[in-house]
């Protein structure tokens, strides 16, 4: 019931305002504060785990090493105010919570992990330039 009560009110704010294009360059655009979401150290982490479909709160816990139950919750509940994953409990004991891509989420997760693809790829690279760059 709460899902399909988040995906309306979603729709319902998606209707009301009708922006053409957003401008992360100009400091009152709205998706500045979205993009903050998705870059942030734990958003990204958070997309990038769940490019391979659902997970559970503690799957998630386990996959992304070093992220504090409280960080994972916040970036969690903000990921899921901005559209890009939905959050489905069920009435067990112990509790089990499911969080799944959106459409929206799960294009954001794809670009976010071509960008991690690309990062691993050229690891080497990059920390020998940090180690030039160091020794200058």
């Amino acid at each position: 019931m709460k899902i399909i009560f988040n995906l309306l009110i979603f729709k319902e704010i998606k209707m009301e305002k009708s922006v053409e294009r957003g401008n992360v360059l100009a400091s009152a655009c709205p998706s500045r504060q979205i993009l903050q979401h998705l870059t942030s150290r734990w958003g990204a982490l958070v997309l990038v785990s769940l490019h391979s479909g659902t997970k559970r709160f503690s799957e998630l816990r386990r996959a992304i090493d070093g992220v504090s139950e409280r960080m994972l919750t916040k970036t969690l509940q903000e990921l899921e105010a901005d559209g890009m994953l939905i959050r489905k409990s069920y009435n067990t004991v112990p509790p089990q919570v499911d969080y799944t891509l959106t459409e929206f989420g799960a294009q954001a997760s794809n670009k976010m992990f071509e960008l991690v693809d690309w990062l691993e790829m050229n690891l080497g690279n990059i920390l020998a330039s940090q180690q030039n760059t160091v020794s200058q």
